[in-house]
């Protein structure tokens, strides 16, 4: 098992350093947004699942051959409350490294996602009170607010689609429909939950630069997302616009809905509605969901074989 450990570590080296770093550097996400997501979340979950592999499967060499093994001499000396034999300390440490990295991310995606569901009530709540429904727009809410902002608001049994008077004023009619379609898309296609997942890794582990990278890059890659959707009901033009005046207009949204245009996102995505890029070939697009497939099977197929 020590040499499974030692191929799980530098996967887990790899998914947590340089590949996220080649990936968030590279120009083909923009070209398809769907399956860059994809990507990044085959090497969130590879990642993990390497990292608390290397872990459990060195502390459990010292007791056992295999892991299956390991688990069962384990749980039987723990049941009869004495120390397996050959269990050192080193393997005692990394066996509580990994409880201890897999609770403390489980952890941190409950307390986020029972934190934000809480928000989003509040401001669900806060939304139905200070603004009105558009009856020409179902599904849509007007605020009163001087800045332009558009947003979605998403919920366990409730949605909405947030727009200030700001935006309507500053923005032709094909404008703002381009705006609430891109944010439909957003709702349509739950990227609030992938979102969520992304933040609570970033939450789990502040001091580790990829999980911030992972989540900017998943977030713009949603905007993206929703960018095409609306692409394929209004002319760029009318989205360009559109993010542009959102972008500069000094207006913010909720954190716990899914963002509106920042002027951090908005150069790359008015530069590739612009531009029109190629869309990948079919070939690239199976060789890279392949490879994101075998990426999230290698860990559990060393785990087996350890």
């Amino acid at each position: 098992m020590v040499v499974a450990s030692a191929l799980l570590a530098a996967l887990a080296f790899a998914l947590a350093w340089p590949v996220p770093i080649v990936l968030a550097r590279a120009d083909w996400p923009s070209r398809a947004p769907a399956i860059a997501l994809v990507v990044w979340q085959a090497i969130a979950i590879a990642g993990v699942l390497s990292t608390i592999g290397a872990f459990g499967t060195f502390g459990l060499s010292g007791i056992a051959s295999t892991v299956s093994d390991g688990l069962v001499i384990l749980a039987s000396a723990a049941m009869d409350g004495s120390t397996p034999s050959g269990l050192g300390t080193a393997h005692i440490f990394a066996l509580c490294c990994a409880v201890l990295f897999a609770g403390h991310l489980l952890l941190s995606v409950l307390t986020t996602i029972v934190r934000t569901e809480r928000e989003r009530r509040r401001q669900h709540d806060l939304v139905t009170l200070l603004s009105t429904p558009t009856s020409s727009i179902p599904g849509t809410r007007l605020l009163e607010y001087a800045a332009p902002v558009a947003y979605c608001l998403p919920g366990a049994f409730r949605t909405a689609t947030v727009l200030t008077d700001g935006l309507v004023k500053a923005l032709s009619t094909d404008e703002v429909n381009a705006v609430i379609s891109h944010e439909r898309a957003h709702l349509a296609q739950q990227h609030h939950l992938l979102l969520l997942a992304f933040r609570a890794w970033r939450k789990a582990l502040p001091w580790f630069p990829i999980a911030t990278r992972a989540s900017d890059a998943v977030g713009l890659l949603v905007e993206m997302r929703a960018d095409d959707t609306a692409r394929a009901e209004y002319s760029a033009d009318s989205l360009v616009s559109a993010i542009i005046t959102v972008a500069t207009g000094g207006g913010g949204s909720p954190d716990v809905g899914v963002a509106d245009a920042t002027p951090q996102s908005a150069a790359p995505r008015v530069t590739r509605l612009l531009t029109q890029p190629h869309p990948l070939p079919s070939f690239a697009v199976v060789g890279i969901l392949g490879a994101s497939l075998a990426l999230v099977l290698v860990p559990p197929l060393l785990l087996l074989t350890a």
